[in-house]
């Protein structure tokens, strides 16, 4: 079992910067994949960023150069650094591992001026 706590979301103007931070429980976080979702408000659940146990990463095509996924294994701790945010990221942030899929409770990122 596994269980994940993400925190740093909030309200942000267009053109500002947030980073998320999910903490994990457990012995084996390193062997984990790492995803990020967000789902907004009437839309589907959408796969942000991925970082492997080997760090590799993968974004979407609307965050790529303007998001950064890492990860601490020493921390247990999966972070995504978002910068230059638009309106269109406002949504709830979620983090997620694989291959055996655990989910937080989410955080709200909100971007209005």
């Amino acid at each position: 079992q596994v269980q994940l706590v993400e925190s740093g979301g909030g309200l942000v103007q267009p053109g500002g910067s947030l980073r998320l931070s999910c903490a994990a429980s457990g012995s084996i976080f390193e062997i984990y994949t790492m995803h990020w979702y967000r789902q907004a408000p009437g839309k589907q659940r959408e796969l942000v960023a991925t970082i492997t146990s080997g760090g590799s990463t993968n974004y979407v095509g609307s965050v790529k150069g303007r998001f950064t996924i890492s990860r601490d294994n020493a921390k247990n701790t999966v972070y995504l650094q978002m910068n230059s945010l638009k309106a269109e990221d406002t949504a709830v942030y979620y983090c997620n591992t694989w291959p055996a899929s655990y989910w937080g409770q989410g955080t709200q990122v909100t971007v209005s001026s």
